[in-house]
């Protein structure tokens, strides 16, 4: 072997002590990532696009029984093939589909809710006029954010799970809701069953933009006013009649500019108002729906105590107005266990060096349900998308990487160390 001089050692030395420090700078400088969670999310993301597009190009509006029944049929063949335990319950109100719930056991300590709805607000027919599809970064189609994205989600990060043999979690349940839009009048009970034997809730409602993770939402009611007047011919004796229909455009008037209708505190908005059956009768009945949203209880009894207030007088004689109100969720108040999840979640994102931020709005959820029974919840948890309930809603393609991401590390984190609930 040739003698290397002690001028040929040092040089090689130094160069290798040069070249260590440059990859260690580098090193320290890249996003700490989970390499094989990372790898297996780039893998499956074409699977979960192409999840999406087949449970968007299915119509299921709230109380569609059928389409529902479609896209979970589809969804529980997913579900089987990666080892959960699939099962139907019934909605607890009639017409709509059941519930379906998806449970995986595991050997570790946490029990996970997710909750994630299969249902959208738009009605049949409407998949053929504007089928899912893909323009630039954006994906298009009814309910493609709201929520079927965040549908797609939840089951892309439980394979993820399953293909990479993770299994540090005692259960995670995955909850498909029927009847979100509607206020979840099909699974309320078994929601809060769920989430109360549950140490966590996450809900898979899209992402506000630019990059966000909701931490708070507001209440929801629809209240209603109702007018009974009395029917008459509308050309032979108008007089006879008390026109309920003008009576009520009269306490909508009176309650016109009374309380704000957006912003992020309480807002009020008209959104039905049914009068009449024919146009020669003068009508006898006439009802209004004004949808509330609220951050706290008080604000919405302010609400009802004004509408009542205002209903003791009216214009036209011999006509009576009732108030009623039916809340659907109640507030999600930003709290301690809420942010401890949403500081967990910004630890993950930063591995891969990306930062997300805390939001809220007036879209509810049943992460208040959960959070109404001692549930820590965390949600927006879906990818980013807006104009939601809109015929132009999208989600951005850019997000679904780092969103599957995002979720599955939650998902691995909180099964190996759960959240500590509040105390009764």
């Amino acid at each position: 072997m040739k003698a290397l001089s002690v001028a040929a050692v040092t040089m090689g030395l130094v160069g290798f002590a040069v070249l260590a420090a440059g990859q260690n700078a580098a090193a320290a400088a890249a996003p700490h990532r989970n390499l094989q969670i990372y790898r297996a999310v780039e893998a499956n993301r074409p699977g979960a696009l192409d999840l999406l597009a087949q449970i968007v190009n299915i119509d299921s509006g709230t109380g569609d029984v059928e389409g529902g029944a479609k896209v979970e049929a589809v969804l529980a063949e997913r579900l089987r093939a990666i080892g959960a335990e699939v099962s139907a319950a019934a909605a607890e109100a009639p017409g709509l589909p059941d519930n379906l719930l998806a449970v995986f056991h595991g050997s570790g300590k946490g029990k996970i809710l997710i909750i994630a709805h299969i249902d959208t607000v738009f009605g049949p027919g409407t998949v053929a006029g504007r089928p899912f599809s893909i323009d630039g970064d954006r994906a298009h189609g009814p309910g493609v954010g709201d929520e079927k994205a965040g549908v797609v989600n939840a089951i892309t990060a439980l394979k993820i799970l399953h293909d990479t043999g993770f299994k540090n979690f005692a259960t995670i349940t995955l909850l498909l809701d029927d009847s979100e839009e509607r206020g979840s009048p099909g699974s309320t009970t078994l929601i809060k069953k769920l989430a109360a034997a549950s140490d966590v809730e996450f809900n898979m409602e899209p992402g506000d933009p630019p990059d966000a993770l909701t931490v708070w939402r507001k209440g929801s009611a629809a209240v209603t006013i109702h007018v009974k007047g009395r029917a008459a011919h509308a050309g032979m004796a108008p007089q006879d009649g008390r026109n309920a229909a003008a009576e009520l455009v009269h306490q909508l008037s009176a309650l016109d500019g009374a309380f704000p209708r957006w912003g992020d505190g309480t807002t009020v908005n008209l959104t039905i108002l049914k009068a009449g059956e024919r146009s020669n009768i003068i009508p006898d009945n006439a009802e209004a729906t004004l949808n509330v949203r609220y951050r706290k209880i008080e604000d919405l009894n302010a609400v009802l105590a004004k509408v009542h207030d205002m209903s003791t007088t009216t214009v036209i004689p011999d006509t009576t107005v009732t108030v009623g109100h039916e809340p659907a969720f109640p507030p999600l108040t930003e709290n301690a266990y809420i942010d401890a999840l949403g500081a967990r979640a910004q630890a993950i994102y930063a591995e891969i060096g990306k930062t997300v931020a805390f939001s809220g709005n007036g879209g509810a959820s049943e992460s208040a349900l959960a959070m109404s029974v001692g549930t820590p919840a965390l949600d927006g948890l879906g990818y980013v998308g807006g104009d939601f309930h809109t015929d132009h809603e999208w989600i951005d393609l850019n997000s679904v990487t780092p969103r599957l991401y995002l979720f599955t590390r939650l998902l691995m984190e909180t099964g190996a160390a759960p959240p500590k609930r509040p105390a009764p």
